[in-house]
């Protein structure tokens, strides 16, 4: 039934992506304005790290027992997991109910899915006592259609790389112009260490609504732990170095919330239960259980991520630094209007293999032939298309071993990839 009602939404509009506010808040109108009765709302924007930085943020209040809604996107597996309501996934029937109600309310108005979706999001997190709000943008910030609330408690804005140039302009200027549009005048935005160019952009923007920028430092210890703004924290329970990054833009947010008396203040052992408790899938998870899991001999790990663009590779090539005691080898798959070169140019020579696939259930995929050939451009000289994930792990696993499977290149083909191996 809920995909029955998500294909005829998806007609609606002829376009899959057609940035603008004005259909979303005529609808929110109709719905009743759910978005002005709303608990306090964190509203996060950015290129890469948006949700880990959501997750953390997740973590931490509910460490500290807070109500917390949380929007996110895409979904992986389930589309329930965009909508987290007071800390859990709704019922096929709830969603069900939420998005017939929305269906019914626009009257067949053209709509984009994203539009609706995030429309239902705001009536179940109206209807539902909870302390805080956690959005996360769709895409770009200034007319993407979680910027309804006029005054969010706080922004956030991760790193911002060049992504989605078709929609949000071909420079780090015109991205970074996007991004910021979801600041608002005299609410607090935690910034990210930025490229100079996109931080000129912040700079500007902020000083033009009197919203103070808040920065800080995070670092890894040689420990491991976390140097947070002088501070030690246990390390975040995300794989990466990039992470502590963003496990500072999450702890920044949560001072500076308690710092105006929004929320309460967290104590130490607080962070420490919400850092090391941060559930994200497909961000550089290792896979340990499940059928795919169970082809692999002993010795070998299979990991997964759904990082799309270059700075994600880079990000991941970085991490990739301290596997040298195993070969790497590259499960691959990419929608077809992303930057293949861009983000095989860092990746691609630290794979001993690489098979290629097409992303199933996805029109816009890349093929299999074309993402091996890039593969082979970019210096991995073992790139081969296969027609199947289960094919290419069967084809990876022949080689000597024991080794390292990353399944990457797409959130769309990690979806596929964790429905498999449930």
């Amino acid at each position: 039934m809920i995909d029955s009602v998500l294909a005829r939404l998806t007609q609606l509009h002829p376009k899959v992506i057609d940035l603008s506010l004005g259909r979303v808040l005529a609808l929110l109108d109709k719905l009743g304005r759910p978005q002005d009765q709303l608990p306090p709302v964190i509203h996060v924007a950015g290129t890469n790290g948006k949700g880990s930085t959501v997750a953390t943020l997740r973590a931490l209040y509910e460490a500290a027992g807070l109500r917390v809604h949380v929007y996110t996107s895409p979904h992986l597996v389930r589309f329930a997991e965009r909508i987290r309501i007071n800390g859990r996934l709704p019922s096929d029937g709830e969603l069900l109910a939420l998005l017939e109600e929305v269906e019914r309310v626009n009257g067949g108005e053209p709509i984009t899915f994203f539009e609706v979706t995030t429309a239902a999001a705001f009536l179940a997190f109206a209807r539902t006592p909870a302390d805080v709000v956690i959005l996360e943008t769709g895409l770009g910030g200034r007319l993407d259609a979680t910027n309804v609330v006029d005054k969010p408690a706080l922004t956030i804005i991760t790193p911002i790389a060049m992504d989605h140039e078709s929609f949000l302009g071909d420079s780090l200027r015109a991205i970074a112009f996007e991004k910021a549009g979801i600041m608002k005048a005299g609410v607090p935005c935690v910034v990210a260490r930025q490229l100079p160019e996109a931080d000129a952009v912040l700079e500007a923007r902020a000083m033009e609504l009197a919203a103070p920028l808040v920065r800080f430092t995070a670092e890894k210890a040689p420990d491991g732990s976390l140097l947070f703004n002088g501070g030690v924290l246990p390390a975040p329970n995300l794989a990466g170095d990039f992470q502590y990054a963003n496990a500072g833009l999450a702890l920044a947010a949560v001072e500076c919330l308690a710092a105006d008396g929004v929320l309460p203040r967290l104590p130490p052992d607080v962070l420490a239960c919400g850092l090391t408790s941060i559930q994200w899938p497909a961000r550089l998870q290792r896979l340990t259980t499940g059928p795919l899991v169970d082809t692999l001999p002993p010795g070998w790990e299979l990991w997964l991520d759904g990082g799309h663009n270059p700075h994600a590779a880079q990000a991941i090539a970085a991490h990739a630094e301290g596997w040298r005691d195993k070969p790497l080898l590259a499960l691959f798959g990419m929608l077809a209007n992303k930057d293949v070169d861009g983000y095989f140019a860092p990746l691609a020579p630290r794979f001993a293999a690489l098979r290629a696939v097409a992303i199933p259930g996805e029109a816009s995929t890349m093929t299999a032939a074309d993402a091996a050939a890039a593969a082979l451009r970019h210096g991995c000289m073992d790139a081969v298309p296969v027609g199947s994930v289960a094919a290419a792990i069967a084809e990876l696993v022949t080689r000597p071993g024991p080794a390292r499977v990353l399944i990457c290149g797409s959130l769309y083909l990690a979806g596929v990839v964790l429905a498999e191996n449930a």
